[in-house]
Order: structure tokens, then sequence, then C-alpha cells
């Protein structure tokens, strides 16, 4: 197995690949530097890519991992397009992006690209430690190009998640050896396999190396889908993350349907436990992910077998993290008060996961604060490919305005209480959009459920604690 370090030795600590942009470079910079594993978040680096150069870049870390990218022409056209010096005035909004969807698009796939490469190599840079990147399964058409970005700038590891990630192994192998690719997409209404190609041609120079493989570890929150990605070679990961229903952002709904509980949540069973020594019996290296970031956690976690934890809230809550000084202090304030309240809300996704929500005001988390939001969909990482009536495929998002998703064949009762967290997640990291009417994209936040560790952790480490600081608390005795 590959160990994605230059010390041979598997991690201790994981940091989580939060959001759109919480786990950026910087934090999991930070992270690599302690040798244990970084972990950049590989959702919408392509929109963010185009927004950081059209706020001018004023420090210059954008472009000078652009210098490094294999193919400057490719680099050419991206800032020909987005690049604005000095960046665009305050309120205007930003350029968009290309859209994913089924069809070739050169012009996205080399965005896509070159946002993971920029994004890893910053987080590479200065330093031998490891580097990972998270990607959703769900978001199934970005998955190609994104990680052939990471693989470009030499990520160590990927790590996947919010689903099936069989086709995700044989993926990486062809990758590396800049292979043209097919990834197979689920389409909604339809019987047969779509499949959504990728041909990286040329975007690694003219006489591209073979890529290193990265280590691939799947993110599950099953016994049975452990055993399953297990049981054949083409399928197996490299290791296991496994993740219960209180880490943060995405949850696997209950295997049984169980009436809410008093704060509208879904209720979990037993029957939602993973049994961690049938995983164990399997012989893969696995993470014990959620409820586990403190030294006990840590401790308990590898005398049940795992090597040790993914922990992603208390690294959202360090100095390095992505979001917003503003947003970060807010809800460090309201941790160590014991006021921050997180709420597992099953219908704020539009990918239909209940997804936890921070409970802030002037978020999206609360109800006037959304009701004040015209819906619409502009980025549409999340929408859904489906089968038309004529045969064709569409795209349709549970977020979008409700007569346009109902016109597309939607459920009206599945827009109910959806969140559009593509621009509420590209907000909690200052690149909310700006729109002509004047109306600003609000934050929406999203940390674990399990925060025994803050007081802890902050009489330990002070208010303003760093990356370092919180590996520093979990390998402590």
């Amino acid at each position: 197995m590959p160990t994605g370090s230059t010390t041979g030795v598997l991690p201790a600590v994981i940091q989580g690949g939060m959001g759109v942009g919480v786990s950026g470079w910087r934090l999991a910079r930070a992270v690599a530097r302690t040798g244990q594993l970084g972990v950049v978040s590989g959702v919408a680096l392509d929109a963010q890519l185009a927004r950081r150069l059209q706020l001018g870049d004023p420090e210059g870390d954008t472009r000078r991992a652009l210098a490094h990218f294999p193919d400057q022409d490719t680099v050419s056209r991206i800032l020909d397009r987005y690049f604005v010096p000095g960046g665009i005035p305050a309120g205007r909004p930003f350029r968009p992006v290309p859209r994913l969807g089924l069809r070739p698009n050169r012009s996205r796939d080399e965005l896509t690209v070159v946002g993971n490469f920029v994004e890893v190599w910053l987080a590479k840079e200065g330093h031998d430690g490891p580097v990972g990147v998270n990607y959703m399964e769900k978001i199934q058409l970005a998955t190609q190009p994104s990680a052939y970005g990471a693989m470009l700038a030499g990520v160590d590891h990927v790590l996947m998640g919010a689903g099936i990630p069989g086709e995700i192994p044989g993926l990486l192998d062809a990758l590396s050896t800049h292979s043209t690719t097919e990834l197979t997409v689920a389409v909604e209404g339809s019987q047969e396999r779509h499949t959504v190609a990728f041909d990286p041609t040329g975007l690694a120079g003219p006489a591209p190396r073979r890529l290193a493989r990265p280590c691939f570890l799947a993110i599950i929150a099953s016994t049975v889908l452990a055993q399953y990605l297990h049981r054949s070679s083409a399928t197996r990961p490299d290791g296991f993350v496994l993740e219960t229903h209180r880490a943060g952002g995405h949850s696997a709904p209950p295997r049984r349907r169980n009436p809410l509980n008093d704060e509208g949540e879904p209720v979990y069973g037993p029957r939602d436990g993973i049994d961690i020594a049938k995983v164990a019996a399997l012989g893969a290296p696995f993470w014990l992910a959620g409820g586990r970031a403190t030294p006990q956690g840590l401790a308990a976690a590898r005398g049940e077998g795992a090597m040790g934890v993914q922990a992603g809230t208390a690294f959202a809550l360090a100095r390095e993290s992505g979001l917003t000084p503003g947003l970060r202090q807010r809800l460090l304030a309201r941790g160590a008060a014991g006021t921050l309240r997180v709420r597992n809300d099953p219908l704020a996704s539009p990918t239909g996961f209940p997804f936890k929500v921070a409970r802030l005001p002037n978020t999206l988390s609360a109800e006037g604060e959304f009701a004040l939001r015209t819906r619409l969909c502009d980025l549409g990482f999340l929408r859904t490919p489906f089968l038309k009536d004529n045969g064709a495929i569409g795209y349709r998002c549970p977020a979008e305005p409700v007569d346009a998703y109902v016109r597309k064949g939607g459920a009206k009762e599945d827009t109910d209480g959806r969140r559009c967290l593509c621009n509420a997640l590209t907000a909690n990291v200052g690149l909310q959009q700006h729109r002509p009417d004047g109306y600003v994209e609000p934050p929406l936040l999203t940390l674990g459920q399990d925060l025994d560790f803050l007081p802890d952790l902050l009489r330990r480490a002070g208010t303003d604690f760093s990356a370092a600081d919180v590996v520093d608390y979990l390998l402590s005795k």
C-alpha cells in the first residue's frame, strides 16, 4: 500500500476534507508539516480558482502555483479569462464558470484540472509531509479532471465518501499513465449505463512522466460496503475511514425510516453502527471518524485496531482554516460558552443526505434568512442528471427554483427546506457571489455534533489555536 509520505509511516491523524475551501491549502499544509495527513477539500476548486483570480490574487499564491503547472498554454487561457489585476470592484458579481455536464467541455476540464493542481501544489509546498484530497462520490461529473489535477501536483492520498466509490481504484491507475478514462454516472430514470469521458492529452506537457498513483481511502458508514469494496482487486481501496453519523457535513441516512426526534433530526439505531471487528478482519488499514477528536478517542481507536482517527471540526476552528475569521470567531465564542448547537438537518442538503447545520444568526441556518433568499442554481455542483421524456439528459437540483424543478419532473415535496449548498459553502470562505440587485449570498456552516473536545482544547491552546495545536492535543497522553 502506498504510504503517501516520505517517512513510510501511516498517519495517526487525518485532518478531514471539509466543505468548499474550509480545508484549504493553508490548513492542509499546516497539518502535513506535523507529519500527519493534511487534506484539502476537492469540491468546487474550479470556481474557487476563478474567483481568487478575479479578486486579484493579492498575495500571489495562486499565480505562484500556476507557474509550476506543466502546460502553460492552459494557464494563459485561464489567466486571460479570469485574472483581474487589483481585483474586481467591491460588490461586482463574479464571472461564472462552466457548469458540470456529461458533454465534453475542454475549458471546464482545464479549469478543474488546474484548480485541483493549484490547491494541492500549495498544500505540498515547502515540506515533505503527506497531503491528501477529499472528493464526494455524489459529484461524479468532476471526479476525473479533479483527480488528474491533484495527481499532477503529487497528491499522496485521495479520499472519497458520499457514495460507492467502486471505480476509483481503476481510475487512479489509468490517470497515472495519462490515459483517457470513462466513469459511470448515475442518471435518474434511466436503466442504461451512462458515462462521462475525460481525455488528459496535452495537460501534462509535451513529454509527460508517469504519475505516482496515490493511496485511495474510501470513507464509508457501513460494514457491508467495506466488505463489498474489499472483495475485488478492481474495487478494493487501500484503506477505509469509518465515519459515524455524528461527523460533520453529510452523513448516511438511517437504514430504517424511524420517526424524527424532538429536534427534527433522523434517529439512528443499532443497524446504523459499523462492526469495527469485521472491518479490521479485512486486513486493510482503517481510521475512525466522528466523535473521536480527543486523546482518549485516538487511544480507543488504536485499541480497536485502527491506525488512528480522522478529525474535522477541531481543524475547521483552527487558525489556518479557510473559514472567514469572523465566522470562525463567532463559532468559537459560542463553543466556549457552551451555546453552540449543531443540528443534523434531514432536508437542508439537495443530495437527500442528512447534513449537519451549525446554528448561527445571519446564516441560512435561520429560517428568516433562508426565506429572504431567491432560489436559483448558478453553480450546479450538486445537480443530478436525469432522463427526459424525449430521451435527452437534463439536470435538476431540489434547491433550484421550485417551478423549474417541478417542470423537469421533480416532486415538489423534494424542494422543501433545501438550501443551496454550492453558494452557501462558498460564502463560508469569503468567496460569496454578489447579485446584480445587491443581494449577497449568506453562509451556511457545518460542524460535527460532538463538541465535547472543545473545552479541553481551549484550556490547553487558547481561543486562537493552530492546526499544530490540534495535532499536539490529539497525540497527547
